[in-house]
């Protein structure tokens, strides 16, 4: 799998949820981001403000790369962004400033992701798959979070 520093932010808030730099993983498709235990699925529509969403709980969060000038947030959120302590010195090669400020960001360490739980829940088939044009990928993967538990 590979592994690319990227930004995550939970936009189940709007533009003030939960902020997340670091190393992440996808999966062979690329459709699929791991990271601190979550597995984020890519939208095949975009939703209201995110482009991937989270398996478990059909969270939206957007995912992007980080910017080279750290303005990764958006212009009106607010909050702290969690950088991975193992990620630190990768990213700070990546954008124009020398040392993290502890008024911007606040140091984490994301935990190591399980990808086989992921697995088997996004492999089990489902009988209320809807075919119809209607019918959007979140609509249906959403089924299957409902009804895997």
């Amino acid at each position: 799998m590979k592994s690319k520093i990227m930004y995550l932010e939970n936009k189940s808030n709007g533009h003030n949820g939960l902020a997340w730099i670091g190393f992440v993983e996808f999966s062979k498709s690329g459709q699929t981001v791991y990271f601190d235990n979550k597995a984020l699925k890519k939208l095949k529509i975009s939703g209201i403000s995110g482009n991937y969403f989270n398996i478990e709980t059909g969270e939206e969060y957007w995912v992007s790369g980080v910017k080279k000038n750290g303005q990764d947030r958006h212009p009106l959120g607010s909050g702290k962004i969690m950088p991975d302590k193992n990620s630190i010195e990768e990213y700070l090669k990546l954008v124009d400033f020398k040392t993290i400020s502890e008024q911007k960001y606040t140091i984490t360490e994301f935990i190591q992701t399980d990808k086989t739980r992921f697995n088997t829940k996004e492999n089990t088939e489902i009988e209320l798959r809807d075919e119809s044009r209607q019918a959007t990928f979140y609509d249906n993967n959403r089924r299957k979070l409902i009804n895997s538990y």
